[in-house]
């Protein structure tokens, strides 16, 4: 995996590890589960820390970011209206024509192979887009 390096040179794999410790609750450990998955689809996925504290995924361009909320962890995929999704995990964000967004919320389960599949198709739009 690479790593990208933010503005102020610390490590973003790092943040986000600090990100999850701090959570210390269901949303650190969700957090951290889809963070593995990522991984394991994609093991080139680079991670970036954006916007004042967000996880991001990208390979090519973003695959998705990973907020985390009072209720909910939010997977925001950019181009998420341009990916199939037969096993229906996008289940917020549906009115844009760009973005899908997976809530997860305490107590969850997420179909593992289906969110492994979404990322690589992500990733696979990103390098096809930037031919």
């Amino acid at each position: 995996m690479k790593k990208s390096a933010t503005t102020n040179g610390e490590s973003p794999s790092r943040l986000i590890d600090e990100r999850i410790k701090e959570l210390d609750d269901w949303r650190g450990k969700t957090l951290s589960h889809v963070r593995a998955l990522i991984k394991l689809a994609d093991p080139e996925v680079v991670e970036e820390w954006k916007w004042r504290g967000v996880p991001v995924w990208s390979h090519n361009g973003l695959i998705c970011t990973g907020e985390t909320y009072k209720s909910v962890v939010k997977l925001t995929f950019s181009k998420g209206a341009s990916l199939e999704d037969p096993s229906g995990l996008f289940n917020a964000s549906l009115e844009g024509n760009t973005r899908r967004a997976i809530d997860l919320h305490e107590g969850e389960e997420l179909n593992e192979d289906a969110f492994k599949a979404l990322i690589r198709a992500a990733a696979a739009l990103n390098r096809a887009s930037a031919r």
